[in-house]
């Protein structure tokens, strides 16, 4: 699994979401994340390892203390590829929307059309399908029984 799913798969969680939340205020270690959780510290410390595992924190030795630490860059890649599909989402919304004020805005003047050109009233219909040649033509009506 790449980088970017394994990140995406980490945050599907709102446990997980939630300690990331936390960490963007500043490392903490895992007894302080757990604190707001009726949860175990080794409940944490499996959400910590999936985060970890995903690229999106770190774990460092600060004497007796292991703070857990949010890596802003993985963030940063994920906030990337957000934006990148959000803004073409936007532009094919822009574009759909521009579309639509066009068709609703009232038509301008009648414009005589360019010689060659047809218009929507000078347009033949479509010829109605006929039955192939040699083809009997089918009657709705009953037959009336020969004797």
């Amino acid at each position: 699994m790449d980088t970017l799913s394994r990140a995406f798969a980490a945050l599907a969680d709102p446990t997980r979401r939630d300690l990331v939340a936390r960490l963007t205020l500043g490392d903490a270690t895992v007894g302080e994340l757990a604190a707001p959780y009726d949860m175990s510290l080794q409940a944490v410390s499996k959400h910590l390892k999936v985060l970890e595992e995903a690229g999106l924190v770190t774990r460092s030795r600060d004497a007796q203390r292991r703070p857990v630490h949010l890596e802003t860059q993985a963030l940063g890649e994920l906030t990337r590829w957000i934006d990148q599909h959000r803004h073409r989402a936007e532009a094919r919304m822009s574009r759909l929307e521009s579309l639509l004020s066009r068709m609703s805005a009232p038509s301008a003047p009648d414009v005589p059309a360019p010689q060659g050109s047809p218009t929507p009233q000078s347009t033949p219909a479509a010829p109605v399908a006929s039955a192939a040649p040699n083809t009997p033509a089918v009657s709705n009506t009953p037959e009336e029984p020969s004797s």
